[in-house]
């Protein structure tokens, strides 16, 4: 399962990196997608061998030359995404708001008394929560780099989920490396609010109240009893014959099945069986990305949209009885996957939800599968967001391509989470990140070793 991650972190150094171009101050609003965010953040994290250098006391020289690298790009690349160099304040009706001031990035320098290969990567909890990750106290963005013992370093980021999706901040880490290998950046980002703005007058289906909630109807939360079944972060390993063989299963009933749904209705299925109780609900969710369907019609609009920066997503969800997720076929749960995607993944649905927020702000609202409680049934819910288009291959700094990474959602919340990302082999196998309850993990890796199995670094191609 890999090392134990009781190794001892250090901070050496905590510095402030801003744009290497001076800014004017100002306001950036949220969108309106953009609201529909709770004020969490999202980690990310990349792992680099050591780089062959000559004499093996040059490896603290090393480490200085590649933060010095690291820090002259992200200054660079503050300039273009400056919103990560800014602060979200609440305007004066409570909304969160972007402060463009250019207040900067805080930049850790760590050093890790462990060996890359002594790494957990299965159990992030203990090697990568609160260690290698790092804990966002201001600003939108912070960033980890950590020097391993070996010479190995690993960079890593926490950032604000209001400000950014899993898109945006891909295209920002592929930059930044592009500005450390001093090449031209490849995608410059927009900001364009009006891409996102309400129609007039405004419509939306009302099949929208039944994927997103006003916060101020929930009920209250949920006693927190420290004993109670916790949710634990886990990573897998899934290789790409069992992902076609899943994608067969899952196509029997009606046309092919993507990938992706063949594994949600997979891992839907496997979660049902941990519940006793068949009366109860159980409900999956999948993140889609609204970019390329509101890009739709005119090229200036699809190029525009390639490159927009925030969040441009929609989380719409299934809910069955566990025991009809017991007894279905695996094609049955994965029709009924696509039914509902089918119906999110559409110019049409954006527009709608954009609208369906204008029409009661400043009310927050959240998406319903986050809002525990909220609904009848006391079944598993998790949410799965695809990171297959996760560029781990591209943020290399010059150093070379990464051996592993990863995004961390460490959240706080009641539902889990879920996210398939490309194996760094680049060889059609996935690596996945979840975030779940532990018995639950407990299940997977009991009914399903087979297919997910603890991510340990006979995958990751890494020498000794």
């Amino acid at each position: 399962m890999g090392a134990k991650g009781d190794f001892a972190v250090m901070v050496r150094r905590e510095d402030v990196v801003a744009a290497v171009l001076p800014m004017q101050e100002h306001w950036l609003p949220q969108s309106n997608l953009d609201l529909l965010l709770p004020p969490v953040d999202v980690g990310v994290f990349f792992c680099y061998k050591r780089p062959s250098i000559v004499g093996e006391n040059q490896a603290q020289a090393q480490f200085g030359s590649m933060v010095g690298i690291l820090k002259n790009a992200l200054a660079q690349a503050l300039v273009s995404y400056y919103v990560f160099g800014g602060e979200i304040v609440h305007n004066s009706v409570g909304e969160p708001e972007l402060l463009c001031n250019n207040r900067g990035v805080d930049f850790m320098e760590a050093y890790a008394d462990v060996e890359i290969q002594g790494l957990n990567f299965y159990n992030p909890d203990e090697s990568i929560e609160g260690k290698l990750v790092p804990k966002k106290k201001k600003g939108v963005l912070c960033v980890q780099a950590t020097e391993l013992r070996c010479g190995a370093l690993v960079v890593a980021c926490a950032f604000d989920h209001r400000v950014a999706d899993a898109y945006s901040t891909n295209m920002f880490l592929v930059s930044w490396a592009e500005m450390a290998q001093g090449k031209q950046q490849s995608l410059i980002p927009s900001f364009r609010r009006s891409l996102l703005y309400p129609r007039r007058p405004g419509s939306y289906d009302l099949s929208i109240n039944d994927m997103y909630v006003p916060i101020s109807s929930l009920p209250p939360p949920k006693p927190h009893h420290p004993n109670s079944n916790q949710l634990t972060s886990r990573i897998y390993y899934i290789e790409a014959d069992q992902l076609s063989r899943l994608q067969s299963l899952a196509s029997i009933m009606g046309p092919t099945k993507t990938k992706l749904e063949a594994f949600c209705a997979f891992l839907w299925k496997l979660v049902a069986f941990g519940e006793s109780a068949s009366h109860s609900i159980s409900k999956i969710g999948v993140v889609v990305d609204g970019r390329t369907r509101l890009g739709e019609g005119e090229s200036e609009n699809t190029k525009l949209m390639n490159s927009y920066f925030g969040n441009v997503l929609s989380i719409p969800f299934g809910k069955m009885w566990a025991r009809d997720l017991k007894e279905r076929p695996l094609s049955y749960l994965a029709e009924h996957i696509h039914s509902f995607l089918e119906k999110a993944v559409t110019k049409e649905h954006f527009l709608d939800l954009v609208d369906w927020v204008e029409a009661r702000r400043p009310e927050p609202a959240l998406a319903r599968i986050y809002a525990g409680g909220a609904d009848e049934g006391d079944g598993p819910t998790f949410v799965v967001s695809s990171g297959r288009q996760f560029p781990v291959a591209k943020v290399d700094f010059g150093w070379g391509k990464p051996t592993f990474g990863s995004y961390h959602f460490h959240w706080g919340g009641e539902s889990g989470y879920v996210m398939p990302m490309p194996s760094p082999m680049g060889n059609g196998d996935w690596v996945v990140y979840m975030h779940m309850l532990k018995e639950q993990l407990e299940l997977v890796e009991a009914q399903a070793a087979h297919v997910l199995r603890p991510l340990t670094f006979d995958y990751l191609n890494v020498d000794e």
